[in-house]
């Protein structure tokens, strides 16, 4: 049985808990692929987990990392739209920051030459979960506005590209005059400073009358009321996440004044329980992506694999912007 690196930890918690360690990797099963991790990314989501303060229940002792890319050394029986040699990526949660990882293959896709090994890493997790959220979420119209939140971050970055390629006009909400910046780089049209006290009118200023079609929230606490409020008729608010730390609590009058919806997105589900749909959605991201419509996120930070704990620490801190990635093997 081969052996390889992993980090591991046998309780969940502080990023202390976390060790290098050498594992047994078993060989794929039915309907698997083994890769070989070049590069895992790091998002707020592989933090959370690892201390055990997100809803997802794991089996212990635990692997952290959700995405990966890397090259097939390996395959189960049944396989048969992969090989040995492919350049691929996948999702899945935990298990991926280790030097080899068994995968099902339905949740495995290939990247095309053109996406360098770092930008795969950080490409199916914020994109996929971006476009599930605006395609089978808010069944998002060409001409629609959609203000999102979070802009710099990865999903926000994703729902921004997405949303435009898909002829959405997009305003972007976020703190600091760099990501604002990095916001208006990805394609939005307008950025407005999250922090601001004038928030609601400046977005009122931007949208006029009528109010946004769509809110991609990844951020929760005080700011999604205020921006469910900025909601037209028949909005629709999608609540992915809460990176400010805070679940938020929604007048239930909001909704029905506005004939608005509230939608949670949770892309771990949705993959499990529509698998067909999940993988169409990966591969209508690689097309959007080889047509030149979408860019991955800037690598913004590398680590090493021996820095793991650093770049968890980034990822929790939301201080940086752009992909945060381990690079496993050379």
């Amino acid at each position: 049985m081969p052996k390889m690196r992993a980090v591991v930890a046998s309780t969940l918690g502080p990023i202390e808990n976390y060790s290098i360690m050498e594992i047994d990797c078993p060989t794929p099963a039915e309907d698997e692929v083994q890769i070989e991790v070049k590069r895992a990314g790091v998002t707020f989501v592989d933090a959370l987990i690892a201390s055990g303060r997100h809803q997802t229940k794991v089996a212990l002792p635990f692997i952290p990392g959700n995405e990966v890319s890397g090259l097939v050394v390996a395959v189960g029986a049944g396989v048969s739209r992969l090989k040995v040699g492919d350049r691929v990526a996948c999702t899945g949660v935990g298990g991926k920051f280790a030097e080899l990882v068994n995968t099902r293959e339905a949740s495995t896709v290939r990247i095309p030459d053109s996406m360098s090994f770092d930008e795969a890493s950080v490409f199916l997790g914020s994109y996929c979960c971006s476009y599930h959220a605006l395609v089978q979420g808010a069944l998002l119209k060409p001409g629609e506005t959609v203000l999102v939140m979070g802009a710099a971050g990865a999903i926000g970055n994703a729902a921004i590209q997405i949303a435009t390629a898909l002829g959405a006009r997009v305003l972007a909400s976020a703190s600091t005059p760099e990501k604002r910046a990095a916001a208006m780089r990805a394609g939005a049209f307008a950025a407005v400073d999250a922090h601001s006290p004038q928030w609601r009118d400046q977005v009122r200023q931007l949208t006029g009358l009528s109010g946004l079609d769509v809110v991609v929230d990844p951020v929760g606490g005080k700011a999604t009321e205020q921006a469910f409020r900025a909601l037209g008729i028949g909005g629709r608010h999608l609540m992915i996440g809460f990176a400010s730390g805070s679940i938020p609590s929604l007048p239930c009058n909001l909704p029905l004044i506005k004939g608005a919806s509230l939608i949670g997105i949770e892309l771990s589900k949705f993959t499990q329980r529509f698998a067909a749909l999940s993988a169409a959605n990966d591969q209508a991201l690689v097309e959007l992506y080889q047509r030149g419509a979408l860019k991955a996120s800037r690598m913004a930070h590398v680590f090493e694999f021996g820095r793991f704990g650093d770049a968890l620490r980034l990822a929790e801190s939301g201080k940086g912007f752009g992909g945060i990635v381990l690079h496993v093997r050379a």
